[in-house]
């Protein structure tokens, strides 16, 4: 079993893997746009240290699908 500080990484950078992807797409700007906002978001709450703030966006990021 993994631990938040391990899958919350991995989940960032799989996001940022989707990013080119939808970035292609006309429509999928949106969504890249929900995306990048999640990433930063992400980026602000692992440095607060707020556990349940990353529970909270880990869920988030796993909404994203390719």
């Amino acid at each position: 079993m993994s631990s938040l500080a391990e899958e919350l990484p991995k989940e960032i950078a799989r996001v940022q893997d989707l990013l080119p992807i939808y970035d292609a797409i006309p429509a999928g700007v949106f969504a890249a746009t929900l995306m990048r906002d999640a990433l930063k978001r992400a980026a602000a709450i692992i440095m607060s240290g707020d556990v349940v703030e990353m529970i909270r966006i880990y869920e988030e990021l796993k909404s994203f699908k390719a």
